[in-house]
């Protein structure tokens, strides 16, 4: 666990957006991949490409795109899939704008984009998805896993199912979730999976994936890495996605192997009680705390407005005590048109894997200290 790694003037709340600070062995693993000779830069690639993979379970590594990060694998596979002839996209009402902005291209392109919206209960109505699949007329689900913004688990499993039995794919942005949840790729049966190493994945920045399924529908006119073959895919392959970050690469090697070693379970039940505790020191202060789940159902995160302050105010006030806050629209301006707050934005606190009770309790007490003031 990573504790007692942060200096004592910063309390770090927004692994929601990137973790820190990363596993000792993660920046070891960047260090050495700075000064490796290239001679080992084909071995130490095929090394980590199978790591990553093995621990999504993902059978074949040539299915596992390693791409910049989740904003790239998400426009290549939305660039790439094959609707088979479908006029129309679901998706939710939580999407980041690495998922919204390609649909909204596909929108300009004559592709009708519909929105699922929550339910009481729920991030998304699967009632209302179903129902909108048996028209049959769906070429493709495309939902975040978690709302970046609230945290807000989506039944995003339940919403691959659907999608299948009315002959619709299904891709899922998993960026919020990986590294919390124990993820098989496989198992899952979604035909594509973005996701970033930076987050939960506790790996440094520019590196991320895409997992293409067995039975994903691309149309692709992929470039050619080497030489011509009878069995060239029509899928994206690694001319398509960029040259990939060996250094970045090798960081996430580590941080696949660290994250190997935790119990994952108990760390998202240890994060989720901390982020209650914050989720308490706020609302005793009158702040309005904005989800849909209880904090024992959704990712560990809080996310909060403050009458008459706006979020980059308080999030400015938190700072100077020493508690770094997401602030503003984190990205996701549709996730803010669903509960209202476009004009103002939220202050969003996220806790990180193996953060410190002690830190989490000097932040409820320096939150209650700032949001009564």
């Amino acid at each position: 666990m990573l504790v007692g790694v942060m200096s004592a003037q910063t309390i770090y709340l927004n692994h929601a957006g990137t973790s820190w600070p990363k596993p000792p062995s993660v920046i070891k693993a960047v260090q050495d991949a700075m000064i490796g000779s290239p001679n080992q830069w084909g071995e130490h690639f095929a090394r980590a490409h199978l790591a990553i993979a093995d621990y999504f379970n993902v059978p074949d590594p040539e299915q596992l795109l390693l791409t910049p990060g989740c904003t790239s694998s998400l426009a290549v596979g939305m660039s790439d899939i094959d609707l088979v002839g479908r006029k129309r996209v679901l998706t939710s009402a939580w999407e980041h704008h690495a998922l919204h902005r390609p649909l909204l291209k596909l929108s300009a392109s004559g592709i009708n984009v519909d929105y699922i919206p929550p339910s009481t209960e729920s991030p998304l109505d699967l009632n209302k998805l179903e129902e909108e699949l048996m028209k049959g007329d769906v070429g493709l689900v495309a939902i975040t896993a978690a709302a970046n913004v609230t945290g807000d688990l989506l039944p995003f499993q339940e919403a691959i199912a659907l999608a299948h039995q009315h002959n619709a794919q299904a891709l899922v942005d998993a960026a919020q979730v990986v590294g919390w949840l124990d993820l098989d790729f496989a198992a899952l049966e979604a035909d594509l999976i973005a996701f970033g190493g930076h987050k939960g994945l506790q790996g440094p920045w520019g590196i991320g994936g895409l997992y293409i399924g067995d039975g994903a529908r691309l149309n692709c006119s992929s470039a050619s890495c080497e030489l011509p073959s009878s069995n060239q895919s029509p899928r994206p392959g690694y001319c398509d996605v960029g040259s990939v970050d060996q250094v970045a690469l090798a960081g996430l090697h580590a941080a696949v192997d660290w994250l190997s070693d935790i119990d994952r379970t108990t760390a998202l039940e240890t994060a989720r009680k901390q982020t209650a505790r914050l989720e308490s020191a706020v609302n005793d202060t009158g702040a309005r705390c904005v989800s849909i789940q209880g904090q024992a159902e959704r990712m560990p995160t809080v996310a909060f407005s403050v009458d008459g302050r706006t979020s980059s105010d308080v999030a400015a006030a938190l700072k100077s005590v020493g508690i770094i806050a997401g602030s503003g629209l984190q990205c996701a301006r549709l996730a803010h048109q669903t509960v209202g707050t476009e004009n103002q934005g939220l202050v969003r606190l996220s806790v990180g894997i193996g953060q410190d009770d002690f830190e989490i309790k000097s932040a409820a007490d320096l939150i209650s200290e700032v949001l009564a003031n």
